[in-house]
């Protein structure tokens, strides 16, 4: 079972990581990767929409859209 966190919108799989000490967050379904790190969840809900932040501005000057595309194919 994987952890859970939504992010303006957005989910995002989080594991807490033992050789650093600190929980990595990662957001899933995006054309892209963003990720993020903290070491609580307050922590992780700031520097996860910081990330986001950062990931949509960067698809949004490529004219990308931020979402996959799910085919029913």
């Amino acid at each position: 079972m994987a952890n859970m966190i939504e992010i303006n919108g957005y989910q995002a799989v989080v594991q807490y990581d033992p050789d650093i000490d600190m929980f990595r967050g990662e957001f899933v379904n995006l054309n892209g990767g963003a990720d993020f790190y903290a070491k609580d969840v307050e922590g992780l809900r700031k520097e996860g929409e910081i990330s986001l932040k950062v990931f949509l501005d960067m698809v949004r000057e490529d004219g990308v859209e931020a979402r996959k595309r799910h085919s029913d194919n």
